[in-house]
C-alpha cells in the first residue's frame, strides 16, 4: 500500500493576500499558516479606495467569518477537503538568520517564521509563498523552500504575442465573393479550425481580405477598414481592432501590443464613433504608484498628484481633436462631452462603487491589474455595457506581477473562444519611425 504523503505547511506573505484576498482556499487538503506580522501589514492597507485596500479588508472579513467564536491556536478547519488555517505569531530569529539579517523588518520576521516552523516540522514539506523575488531568493538561502503562487499564472503567453495569421493559396474567386455580394467563406471549404472572432489575414493569387470568423453562421466574414472620428486604420490589426471595437455583439475586447501600436487612440475612436449608443464613455488606468505611496511625493492636490497618470489618454484625446479645427463641429462636440461628463477621464480606483450600465469603459495599462482586479471590474457590468482593456505585457510596473500572472494575459487565456470576446495583438508601431526603430532596437 503507497504511502500517504504528509501534508504541506504554506506561509504566506503579505503580498499573496492583497493580490487575492481568496487564495486561502487554493492550497487543497495541505495546512495554511498566516504569520501575524501579516495581519499587522494588513492594518496598514484597510484604509483607501484602491483593489489593495479593498482585498485587506474582505480578508479580514473572511479571518472573522471563518473563526466566529473559535481560537487559531489549534487551527480551524477550512471546508471539506481543505486544510486548517493558523494564525503564527513571532519568533525568535535563529542563528542563521540573526548572522544574516540583523534588521527585524517585516519580510524577515516572516522568514523566522517558516525559519521556525520548516526547524520543528521535519516531517512535513514547509514552503514560504511570496510574490516577492527579493523575499524568495533570501529563504532558499536559509535553506527554506519559497515558491510564486502561482493558482492564476497562464503558462502558455505565446497565443498573446502572435501576430494575426495569414492564410495564403485561396482562390481568388472565392475572395471576390467576399467583396462582390458579402458572402462569407465556410471555414471547413478552407480546412481552417477557427475560434471565435479569430481574425485572418486571406491571400488568393491576385487579391487579398481580411476576415473575421462568426462561430454562428461558421464562415470568414470580411472585415472593412473602418474610419472613426478622424483616425483611420493603417495596418491589417488596427482594422481588426476597430472591428471588434465596433461590433456591439462583442462586449468584452483585449488590445495587446507595444507602445505606439495605437491601442488607446483606437479605443477612444471608437468610442466617439459610437458615443450616441452609451450613456457614457469612460477611460481609466490604474495608479500603480499609489500602492507604492509614491504619489503622495508630488505636489499640489489630489487633481493636481494623478494628472500626470491621466496625461497618456488626455493626450490621446488631443491627437483625435487635432484632426478638426477648433470650430468645427466635431471639435466642439468632444469639448461638450468633456463639459457634460459624458466622457470622463478618472483614475480606476475613482470606479469603484459606480454603475456600469449602458457604458463604454476602458480600461488602459491592464497589464498592471491582478486577475481579481479584471474579475471585479467585468462583473460590474450591466447591460449595454462594452469593456475594452488594453496593455502591454511586456512592460508591467506593478513589483509583485508578471507576463505570466498579470490580468490582462490571465483574461485573454479564460476568456479565449467565447463569442462576446476578441483579441488583437497590434504589433507593428505606428507613432513614427523613429519610436518603433527604438522600440524594436533599444
Amino acid at each position: 500500500m503507497a504511502t500517504k504523503k504528509p501534508k504541506k505547511i504554506f506561509v504566506l506573505d503579505t503580498n499573496v493576500i492583497l493580490h487575492d484576498f481568496r487564495c486561502i482556499y487554493n492550497f487543497e487538503e495541505n495546512d495554511i499558516v498566516i504569520p501575524i506580522v501579516a495581519l499587522e501589514e494588513l492594518d496598514h492597507f484597510k484604509k483607501g479606495n484602491e483593489m489593495i485596500n479593498y482585498h485587506a479588508r474582505e480578508f479580514v472579513r473572511e479571518l472573522d467569518k471563518i473563526a466566529g467564536d473559535k481560537l487559531f491556536n489549534g487551527g480551524i478547519q477550512l471546508g471539506k477537503d481543505l486544510g486548517k488555517l493558523r494564525i503564527e505569531t513571532g519568533k525568535p530569529f535563529s542563528d542563521a538568520m540573526n548572522e544574516s539579517f540583523a534588521e527585524k523588518s517585516p519580510d524577515h520576521r516572516i522568514l523566522a517564521i517558516t525559519h521556525f516552523l520548516a526547524k520543528n516540522n521535519a516531517e512535513r514539506p514547509v514552503i514560504l509563498v511570496t510574490k516577492d523575488i527579493n523575499l524568495r531568493m533570501k529563504a532558499k538561502s536559509l535553506g527554506i523552500v519559497a515558491q510564486d503562487y502561482l493558482s492564476d499564472k497562464v503558462q502558455d503567453v505565446d497565443s498573446l504575442k502572435k501576430e494575426v495569421e495569414t492564410v495564403e493559396g485561396l482562390g481568388d474567386s472565392d475572395i471576390q465573393k467576399m467583396y462582390d455580394v458579402h458572402e462569407g467563406l465556410k471555414a471547413k471549404d478552407i480546412k481552417l479550425k477557427p475560434y471565435a472572432n479569430q481574425y485572418y489575414i486571406l491571400k488568393g493569387n491576385k487579391s487579398s481580405a481580411l476576415a473575421r470568423f462568426d462561430k454562428v453562421t461558421a464562415k470568414l466574414d470580411r472585415v472593412e477598414k473602418t474610419r472613426a472620428y478622424g483616425i483611420e486604420p493603417r495596418n491589417s490589426e488596427q482594422a481588426f481592432a476597430f472591428d471588434a471595437l465596433m461590433r456591439p455583439d462583442i462586449q468584452l475586447v483585449a488590445l495587446t501590443g507595444k507602445a505606439g501600436t495605437g491601442k488607446t487612440l483606437l479605443a477612444l475612436a471608437a468610442a466617439l464613433h459610437q458615443e450616441d449608443k452609451f450613456d457614457q464613455i469612460l477611460l481609466a488606468r490604474p495608479i500603480v504608484a499609489l500602492s507604492n505611496r509614491d504619489i503622495g511625493f508630488l505636489p499640489g492636490d489630489i487633481n493636481d498628484k494623478i494628472g500626470p497618470y491621466m496625461q497618456p489618454l488626455f493626450d490621446n484625446l488631443t491627437v483625435i481633436k487635432n484632426k478638426f479645427k477648433s470650430t468645427s463641429k466635431d471639435y466642439m462636440h468632444i469639448e461638450e462631452m468633456l463639459r457634460t461628463e459624458k466622457l470622463v477621464i478618472t483614475p480606476l480606483a475613482y470606479i469603484r462603487g459606480r454603475s456600469l450600465s449602458n457604458v463604454f469603459f476602458m480600461v488602459g495599462e491592464a497589464q498592471n491589474l491582478t486577475p481579481h482586479e479584471i474579475k471585479t471590474i467585468i462583473t460590474r457590468a450591466g447591460e449595454g455595457t462594452k469593456i475594452i482593456f488594453t496593455g502591454d505585457i511586456h512592460q508591467i510596473d506593478h513589483p509583485y506581477l508578471d507576463m505570466k500572472s498579470n490580468g490582462l494575459t490571465h483574461l485573454t487565456d479564460k476568456m479565449h473562444g467565447q463569442e462576446l470576446f476578441a483579441h488583437v495583438n497590434l504589433v507593428k508601431g505606428e507613432r513614427s519611425y523613429l519610436a518603433e526603430l527604438a522600440s524594436d532596437l533599444l
